[in-house]
């Protein structure tokens, strides 16, 4: 997957415990529901340290529902793929905080972490 340029966002009114970063990047989202996996392409629109904006299309999500997301990201560099938990949304707009419960996926936000600051 490739993906453009970022660009820091305006401040937003109430602090932010990361700055977030306008990109478009095609995203890949797995969902198991009822023991079906299903796999929805999306865009992923902003991204932070915490979590990322997608739109997929046609994917029904409620919040607390957690998902798989898969993205590289805009800034090159090796597939990321994290778990993450729906925050809040807008018809097919989501936004989706990060979950880290073990080792691994601590491992993935954390190289996350540390390219957006390289990128800065």
């Amino acid at each position: 997957m490739t993906g453009m340029a970022t660009e820091a966002l305006s401040p937003h009114p109430a602090p932010r415990r990361w700055p977030r970063y306008r990109m478009d990047v095609p995203v890949r989202l797995v969902t198991c529901r009822d023991g079906i996996i299903r796999y929805v392409e999306g865009r992923g629109r902003e991204l932070n340290e915490g979590g990322m904006a997608v739109f997929a299309g046609g994917l029904e999500l409620k919040y607390a529902d957690q998902i798989e997301v898969e993205f590289t990201p805009p800034y090159g560099g090796e597939p990321i793929r994290v778990w993450g938990s729906v925050r809040n949304r807008s018809g097919y707009y989501y936004g989706l905080e990060f979950i880290a419960e073990n080792i691994i996926e601590k491992e993935q936000v954390a190289r996350l972490r540390q390219s957006l600051r390289a990128a800065l």
